[in-house]
C-alpha cells in the first residue's frame, strides 16, 4: 500500500498551546499530506472510536473531514482505539486539552496520551486546528505502532532545536509584567417580550485569577440588574432588582492529595430576603487520586467551616432582622470518564452550629453507561433535604412573586430525575460529513 497525502492544520510556530514532551518524545515535526481521494477502504483503516464532552465534540465533523486515512465508527464495540477526550481551563483562562488513547481488541495492550493548550485570545479556527492537529499526531502514533504504515508517512524533525518555537516555556524563563495575573471584565444585555410581557436584564462583572502549581487565587465582583413588567387581569405587575456578589477564594497545594483553603464572599440576594450577607470559610480537601489525573478521574472529600453575617430585608420567620451564625458542611465529589462511559456523584451536607437540627442535605448523581452494543443508558438525579431556611420572610411572599418565582418559597425537599435509554444500529462506519440544510427549521418551530 503507498504512501497517501494528507495534511494537517498547522500551527503557528509562535503558539505554545501544544505540549513539547509529546512532540519531542515523537521525534515527530510534521504530518505528510494526504488526498482524501487516495485513501483506501474503510476495511483497510484503523476504526477509531472518538469520545468526547463539552467543548472537545466540536471537534467530531472536524475530525471527520481533516483526518480521513482512519474509519470513524459510531460504536465502541466497532473500534481498534478508543479516544477519549477531556477539557479544562487553564489558570490564563485558555483551555486545556487531554486526549487518551486506548486500544481495543487486538490492540488492547495500546495505550498512549497527548496534551495541548490554547490561549484565552484564540478564535474558535485557532482552537479547532490545535485540537485536529494533536489528534492527528496521536492517531498516527498509534497507526505507526499497530501495523498501518502504508497509510501515513511521518517526517522526522532535523533536531530539537527545530521545535524550539513550539515548546513550552516555564514562568523562570520569560519576563511577566502580570506576574501571572489575569483580568477579565465581561458585560451583557437581554431584552425581550411580547404585547404582554417585557423583560430587561443587564449583567456586569471583574474577574481577576492566578492559578500556579501551589497557589489557586480567584477574586470576582458582578452586579445583576432584572427588571419585568408582566399584564394580569388585575393590572400591570412591575418588578426591578438588583443584586451583587463579591467573591475571593485562594487554595494552597500542600501535597498531591491534600489542599487547604479560604472563601469570603459578600452578596446582596433579594430572592432569599437577603439585603446583606458576609461569609467567611476556611476549608480542607482530600484527595484519593492525584489532582493531576482529575481530566479523567475524581474522587474528593472536603470540610469547611466559618461565620456567616446576614442582614434582611423583611423581619424573618424567626423575628430576626440581622444575625450571625456559625456553620459547617461536608462534601464528597466523585467523577470519572471511563471507556464504557461517563459517571459522578455529588453529596453534600451542612448545619449550623448553634442548632445541628437546621441541616441541609443533597445528593447528585449523573451517568451515560454504554450496556451493550449500540444500547446506552443516560440517568440524571438529584434531592434534597432542607431545614435551613432561616431567612424566609415572616410575611410570607405575594402570588405575583410566587406565580413568577421571584422569590424562594419554603419547602422541606427538592429533588429531579431524568432517565432516557438510545438505541442505535444500522452501519458502523460514519466518516462522511453532510452540511446541506443545516439548522433550517419547520413551521411549528416559529410558534404557528
Amino acid at each position: 500500500m503507498r504512501d497517501k497525502q494528507f495534511k494537517l492544520p498547522l500551527i503557528p510556530s509562535t503558539k505554545v498551546g501544544l505540549i513539547c514532551c509529546f512532540l519531542l518524545a515523537m521525534g515527530f515535526s510534521s504530518l505528510l499530506g494526504q488526498d482524501s481521494s487516495a485513501v483506501p477502504e474503510s476495511n483497510q483503516l484503523p476504526r477509531i472510536f472518538f469520545d468526547c464532552e463539552g467543548r472537545t465534540c466540536r471537534l467530531g465533523n472536524e475530525l471527520r473531514i481533516q483526518i480521513p486515512w482512519v474509519t470513524w465508527v459510531r460504536d465502541q464495540s466497532d473500534a481498534d482505539l478508543h479516544v477519549i477526550a477531556t477539557s479544562s481551563t487553564t489558570g490564563s483562562g485558555g483551555t486545556g486539552m487531554q486526549v487518551d488513547y486506548i486500544g481495543l481488541g487486538s490492540f488492547s495492550d495500546y495505550l498512549d496520551q497527548m496534551q495541548f493548550f490554547t490561549s484565552p485570545t484564540d478564535t474558535s479556527r485557532e482552537w479547532t486546528d490545535s485540537g485536529v492537529h494533536t489528534l492527528g499526531i496521536g492517531l498516527a502514533r498509534f497507526a505507526d505502532v499497530a501495523g498501518y504504515r502504508g497509510i501515513v508517512s511521518l517526517i522526522g524533525a532535523t533536531g530539537n532545536e527545530s521545535l524550539a518555537s513550539e515548546r513550552v516555556v516555564s514562568r523562570e524563563e520569560v519576563e511577566d509584567p502580570w506576574n501571572l495575573w489575569v483580568f477579565r471584565l465581561n458585560t451583557s444585555g437581554d431584552f425581550d417580550g411580547e404585547s404582554s410581557r417585557e423583560t430587561l436584564r443587564t449583567n456586569g462583572s471583574f474577574n481577576a485569577s492566578k492559578v500556579t502549581p501551589t497557589w489557586k487565587h480567584n477574586f470576582r465582583v458582578s452586579v445583576n440588574s432584572n427588571r419585568i413588567e408582566q399584564e394580569l387581569t388585575d393590572g400591570t405587575f412591575k418588578d426591578t432588582r438588583v443584586d451583587w456578589s463579591v467573591n475571593q477564594y485562594s487554595a494552597f497545594a500542600l501535597t498531591d492529595h491534600w489542599s487547604i483553603g479560604t472563601r469570603f464572599e459578600s452578596r446582596r440576594m433579594e430572592r432569599y430576603n437577603q439585603k446583606i450577607r458576609f461569609e467567611l470559610t476556611p476549608a480542607i480537601q482530600y484527595s484519593v487520586f492525584p489532582y493531576p489525573e482529575a481530566t479523567r478521574r475524581a474522587f474528593t472529600f472536603s470540610y469547611l467551616v466559618g461565620p456567616a453575617y446576614r442582614e434582611y430585608f423583611e423581619e424573618t420567620i424567626w423575628g430576626k432582622l440581622e444575625e450571625t451564625r456559625w456553620e459547617q458542611a461536608a462534601e464528597l465529589e466523585f467523577s470519572q470518564r471511563q471507556t464504557w462511559g461517563d459517571a459522578s456523584l455529588e453529596a453534600k451536607a451542612s448545619h449550623f452550629l448553634h442548632d445541628i437540627d437546621r441541616h441541609n442535605v443533597s445528593l447528585s448523581a449523573n451517568a451515560d453507561i454504554r450496556i451493550t452494543r449500540g444500547l446506552n443508558l443516560n440517568l440524571r438525579a438529584n434531592a434534597s433535604w432542607v431545614d435551613d431556611q432561616i431567612w424566609l420572610p415572616g410575611e410570607g411572599i405575594t402570588d405575583e412573586e410566587a406565580l413568577l418565582n421571584l422569590q424562594a418559597q419554603a419547602t422541606d425537599y427538592r429533588y429531579g430525575f431524568d432517565i432516557g435509554l438510545s438505541f442505535q444500529f444500522g452501519s458502523i462506519f460514519n466518516n462522511v460529513v453532510n452540511n446541506r440544510f443545516r439548522g433550517t427549521e419547520g413551521f411549528s418551530s416559529r410558534g404557528r
